[in-house]
């Protein structure tokens, strides 16, 4: 009887482990779009500047060996610009998504067990991120900052986050 307690256990203990190690991981970077033009206060569209393109390039030297599977932006000029580089350099499409609508069910189907690059707003994406994380953890970027970078994990039913500050090169 006590061999069989001993391998019950065993087997318990190997199930938890391997389930733990199987767990099906997400992971979401998020960041704002680089420096824009803001020459025009009217422009509602506008392209990056040539400091914008360089943080741009930045992001891809950033990313170069994360393993993107998707590559979300709004479709605005600056935040397709912002990530062309690193979409470029990744073979992968840019998917449009909807700023009113972060953190819809298919979006969730899209990404789950992704490594997922979006690129958004100094309004739209700390509230992707607490919307993800369940939490109002993260305020509005500034609109000077463009450096933030958040990474978002899910294992499972564990959601972990952490804030970056990646300057320009």
């Amino acid at each position: 009887m006590k061999k069989y307690i001993i391998v019950l256990l065993l087997l318990i203990s190997f199930t938890t482990i391997t389930a733990q190690e199987t767990a099906e991981v997400t992971t979401y970077f998020f960041i704002r779009h680089a420096e824009k033009v803001r020459t025009n206060p009217s422009e509602k569209n506008p392209n990056l500047t040539e400091k914008g393109k360089r943080r741009a390039n930045t992001w891809n030297t950033v990313f170069k060996n994360v393993p993107f599977d998707m590559i979300f932006s709004t479709n605005y000029n600056r935040t397709l610009q912002t990530a062309t580089p690193t979409a470029l350099s990744k073979k992968l499409e840019i998917t449009p998504y909807n700023p009113r609508a972060l953190y819809s069910e298919e979006f969730q189907k899209q990404t789950k067990g992704k490594t997922v690059l979006v690129v958004g707003h100094s309004n739209t994406t700390p509230s992707f991120v607490n919307k993800i994380i369940g939490a109002d953890k993260y305020p509005q970027i500034e609109d000077t900052n463009n450096a933030n970078l958040y990474i978002v994990t899910i294992t499972g039913n564990t959601v972990t986050s952490i804030l970056l500050q990646i300057p320009s090169l």
